[in-house]
């Protein structure tokens, strides 16, 4: 399905990072979405309970908000995506990745759009970008153990 980012939405961020691992670790890791709460920093519970597959539901808590998003892209070893909901606000979330000199390079991207990124727009922004950069490199810890 392959969903972009709202290029349009009050608040939106991305970052990039080396990781010293090969690609299907680093999928693999990123992809065992029940498995996100023992090594993402931010998140406390996540529940995929279907195969992983682009319509496939999971809910999931971090930094104290209640998640339920929905694949929309699932392209092995190249991309992921997803939408997600929470009280007054939606969100476009894709992640890719691509080897280059025997390092695999991940990028992430995130939209935020509804009433509270409207309202709040730099307190979303900074929370946005200070999650962006420690999911990648939480991503990265995992996979270079």
């Amino acid at each position: 399905m392959n969903i972009s980012i709202n290029e349009n939405a009050p608040v939106k961020s991305s970052g990039k990072i080396e990781i010293k691992a090969p690609i299907d670790k680093v999928w693999q890791i990123l992809v065992s979405i029940n498995d996100w709460p023992s090594w993402q920093s931010e998140v406390t519970e996540s529940n995929l309970q279907e195969d992983l597959k682009e319509g496939a539901i999971f809910k999931w808590k971090a930094g104290g908000l209640s998640f339920t998003s929905q694949l929309h892209t699932v392209e092995p070893k190249n991309k992921l995506g997803w939408t997600g909901k929470t009280i007054g606000a939606s969100a476009v979330h894709n992640w890719f990745f691509m080897l280059e000199n025997n390092t695999t390079v991940v990028k992430v991207e995130e939209s935020l759009q509804g009433i509270f990124p409207e309202l709040f727009k730099n307190y979303f922004q900074r929370n946005l970008d200070k999650g962006i950069r420690l999911n990648l490199e939480d991503l990265k810890r995992a996979s270079e153990k």
